[in-house]
């Protein structure tokens, strides 16, 4: 249980026809926020934003939500995390995660099999490289380091990093995606979280965790007295992941829904959008899961709805929503009091 909870400013992507985020992420540093966060998938980066809103900002701590494996090598993902790091004085979070196999093979061209080996091998990597205690070597399957059989001899980092421990979150769904963040990262990255499901859903993938175990859940706020639009707007985003943001046969955004609860549902939907069918896919989803997994409506509707959340695992939550200081402002009330 977290009765205080910490508060983050999720941006999500970055798009070309958005105005830059510059004036809000500096109003949320000012408002006591811990955090701000970028994403990517197929078209922003996750760094670029982020060093852009860092050069802006002097206190904010600046974090991936996720940076994919299969976008960088892991001396790659390790040098530009030292460097940002180094940059921004100490203030990066790194958040990584293996994507779906639809980006990973579609859009990288990189195989998807063993996202938990791979993704233990890369974060290993990229400890050793921060270290610098040695020359860095790996002899596991997925990036070995050197490439046996080539000329390439191994290396350390030239740069001294600020930090030779940069936090590592990780973007998890699976219970066995999550053991392994609570066994090796200092934070998890829920992207659907219901906070009275939490527990029964991954209690025994958490217990491994250390403590000070950061559970940032990303989480939709809508502060608004039309409670009906708000639940649509999140029943919008949710046909998306849901319907469409997956493989017919390996869809972990559905899947995820069916462990909450809603496993009949979750098919309807994917089933639905998969034909053509948006608006009936939108209509399938239930306003309790859409309810369950954001906080939306007026002040005293989202302050009574927050209970379930600090009764929860979740320590940290990371808002996606708000878009000025006003509403960051009410945010911030509700929920650091």
């Amino acid at each position: 249980m977290a009765e205080d909870l910490r508060l983050g400013l999720n941006l999500g992507y970055w798009q070309r026809t958005a105005d830059d985020a510059t004036e809000l992420v500096q109003a949320a540093e000012r408002l006591g926020y811990e955090s701000v966060w970028t994403a990517e998938a197929y078209g922003s980066d996750a760094f670029t934003p982020l060093a852009w809103y860092g050069a802006r900002t002097s206190r904010i701590k600046l974090g991936t939500s996720v940076a994919q494996l299969s976008a960088r090598t892991p001396a790659a993902t390790a040098m530009t995390a030292m460097t940002l790091d180094h940059l921004t004085g100490g203030r990066l979070l790194l958040g990584i995660g293996a994507s779906g196999p639809q980006v990973v093979e579609g859009w990288y061209g990189r195989p998807f099999a063993r996202p938990l080996a791979r993704t233990r091998e890369y974060v290993e990597i990229m400890r050793k490289i921060w270290r610098r205690e040695e020359p860095v070597t790996n002899e596991g399957p997925h990036y070995p380091l050197p490439l046996p059989g080539g000329l390439g001899k191994p290396l350390k980092l030239i740069t001294r990093p600020l930090r030779d421990d940069i936090p590592v979150y990780l973007g998890a769904e699976g219970p066995k995606n999550v053991a392994l963040a609570a066994e090796i990262a200092q934070g998890w990255l829920p992207l659907f979280a219901f906070p009275e499901k939490i527990a029964a859903m991954y209690g025994e993938a958490l217990e491994g965790a250390r403590p000070g175990f950061d559970v940032a859940a990303m989480v939709m706020v809508l502060v608004t007295d039309d409670v009906r639009a708000a639940l649509d707007g999140v029943k919008m985003m949710l046909t998306l992941y849901i319907g469409g943001m997956g493989a017919k046969a390996r869809n972990f955004h559905a899947d995820i829904i069916g462990r909450m609860g809603y496993a009949e549902a979750a098919e309807r939907i994917q089933a639905l959008y998969l034909a053509g069918r948006k608006d009936a896919a939108f209509a399938a989803i239930p306003d309790e899961l859409a309810d369950g997994i954001s906080l939306v409506g007026p002040p005293g509707r989202i302050r009574e709805r927050l209970a379930p959340w600090r009764a929860s695992p979740v320590t940290n939550l990371l808002v996606m929503g708000p878009r000025d200081e006003e509403t960051l402002r009410t945010v911030r009330d509700l929920v650091l009091g």
